[in-house]
């Protein structure tokens, strides 16, 4: 196992033990409430935009318990997304990083209730001492003729402000000064593109094991994508000089700075 993956891997672990300790079993009449939550945070998954959070945290000298707290709370943001996106009324999918999505494993009124629980500990998290626009526009991409200028649009409200927080999140915490939190707001900008045309090529190019989910869904609702627009091979070279730019943001922090500069590979080069 490289360096990275041993540390995607450990930061991953320790995100897990704290969204136990923060989702806790309960034996209680709303215990299946709880257990739903449970069942969409703990299935899995990257753990990608945590790492982002950990890992800038440590760059600016944040307590670790702190990093971790803030690192669950976006992980329950990004798990209320995917819960509701799974949704019959949303994107209706039955599969989610390879075992069946929320609503199919309890209910449809459940998986809701779940989903908007998630959200809103996720705040309680953020806000403890201790310590989606998008959606819509993505629906109407079926719909709607759009051009770069909107799916770029589209992309950042959907996918890249939550990559954004995540990775400026460590440098609220570490107190740093405006200009260094203004580079990584910029290196997230473009790893959260870089993100999305992988995912929109993997949509077309990957398989339902290795994804864990349905796959060549945006061609057959005829989704406006990155793919659609610049063809195939034309996404992939956009992906790579997005890459290159959101390393480059990265100078001002140097050697500190190297997990990040792995993670933009990463994104362009995964497999789910």
């Amino acid at each position: 196992m490289s360096g990275f993956a041993k540390a995607m891997a450990e930061i991953a672990a320790q995100v897990n033990d704290t969204l136990e300790q923060l989702l806790p079993i309960a034996e209680t009449p709303e215990g299946r409430l709880f257990e739903a939550m449970r069942y969409a945070a703990l299935a899995g998954g990257k753990r990608l935009r945590p790492f982002l959070v950990v890992v800038t945290a440590g760059m600016f000298r944040v307590a670790e318990s702190s990093a971790l707290r803030a690192a669950a709370a976006v992980e329950m943001l990004h798990t209320y997304t995917l819960v509701h996106d799974d949704l019959p009324a949303m994107d209706n999918d039955d599969l989610r990083r390879g075992v069946p999505t929320c609503h199919r494993r309890f209910d449809e009124a459940t998986a809701i209730l779940a989903g908007d629980a998630l959200l809103t500990r996720s705040f309680e998290v953020l806000a403890d001492p201790d310590t989606h626009s998008g959606q819509m526009i993505d629906l109407l991409a079926e719909t709607m003729p759009m051009d770069m200028i909107a799916v770029t649009r589209l992309q950042q409200l959907k996918t890249g402000r939550l990559i954004g927080f995540s990775c400026e999140a460590g440098a609220i915490l570490g107190k740093a000064p405006r200009p260094l939190r203004m580079h990584l707001l910029a290196y997230a900008h473009d790893l959260g593109l870089a993100f999305q045309i992988r995912d929109d090529v993997l949509d077309l190019e990957g398989n339902v094991d290795e994804m864990g989910k349905a796959v060549r869904k945006d061609d057959s609702h005829g989704k406006v994508t990155f793919v659609s627009l610049l063809g195939l091979e034309r996404a992939r070279a956009q992906a790579a000089i997005l890459v290159d730019q959101a390393i480059a943001h990265l100078n001002a922090f140097d050697g500190e700075a190297e997990l990040l500069r792995q993670v933009a590979r990463f994104v362009v080069e995964r497999r789910n």
